[in-house]
């Protein structure tokens, strides 16, 4: 697990959306993981940014949406399709043929999962799938308790979890308490994955995930058995953290060797 410490909110939104970016030019035609969450609207202006200013071509990228509230319209302002929509996709070239997101209005919500896992397998997998965790340690809607087995289907949303979810305006909450997600064996099975954490309020979980016990109590936990982890945080968010020192110290050599300096590793 790649551990990235920001100084600021501001600079982690730089430079989670800085490994979007990279790689999408590295493959064109990537298949990308979004979450919906108000935490990552700051690296979604920056890629949108990065679009307008430096031809970053979404043209080919293929995106598929972590979660949706079930019986929430997706024109609906408060469901996940529409936060993403606002943020990211009416700000760049997406071809909307190659925009998947899950139908909360399914009549046949088990089916939909299903169908879901069936066109992820067909496109290859997701290249990278940017999320943040949860104040309860959470990947997507996968609350403590969730198998860390699970694949996409239906889980009711803790009361946490209603609270972060993403609002058009102050006051406003989903819908439901239910939403269909990505299950954390889904989210595993991701090529490359890329976890944001802001705040001190995130702090706890963050330091349950990276080093804590892999617990389906926590099921970002089940991250430090993926092989490619990328986690972007402030100073406030990795304040509990107790290797922060390791941590600075891996990222140095990480970059010493990703730029060819790598003399600069024997001193």
């Amino acid at each position: 697990m790649r551990i990235v410490i920001e100084k600021s909110a501001d600079t982690v939104a730089v430079r989670a959306a800085g490994f979007v970016a990279d790689a999408i030019r590295r493959t064109p035609d990537c298949v990308l993981g979004l979450a919906a969450d108000r935490a990552l609207q700051p690296i979604y202006r920056e890629l949108a940014r990065r679009h307008r200013d430096e031809r970053l071509d979404f043209s080919r990228v293929t995106v598929f949406g972590l979660d949706e509230y079930v019986g929430v319209s997706p024109d609906d302002p408060r469901s996940s399709r529409c936060f993403l929509e606002r943020n990211l996709f009416r700000h760049v070239n997406l071809d909307s043929s190659r925009i998947h997101t899950l139908d909360g209005q399914s009549r046949d919500l088990e089916s939909c999962g299903r169908d879901y896992e069936a066109l992820l397998r067909a496109v290859g997998g997701i290249n990278l799938l940017l999320l943040r965790i949860g104040r309860e340690g959470c990947l997507g809607c996968n609350a403590p308790g969730s198998s860390l087995a699970g694949r996409t289907r239906v889980k009711t949303l803790t009361s946490e979890a209603v609270r972060e979810a993403p609002a058009v305006s102050d006051g406003e909450r989903p819908a439901a308490r239910l939403a269909i997600t990505m299950g954390v064996g889904t989210i595993l099975e991701a090529h490359r994955c890329l976890l944001v954490a802001v705040g001190a309020t995130d702090a706890a979980a963050v330091h349950r995930a990276i080093e804590g016990p892999v617990t389906a109590q926590a099921t970002a936990s089940a991250f430090q058995l993926h092989p490619h982890v990328t986690v972007v945080l402030d100073e406030d968010a990795a304040s509990w953290l107790t290797r922060r020192e390791y941590y600075a110290e891996a990222e140095r050599a990480q970059q010493r060797l990703e730029t060819g300096r790598l003399a600069e590793l024997e001193s």
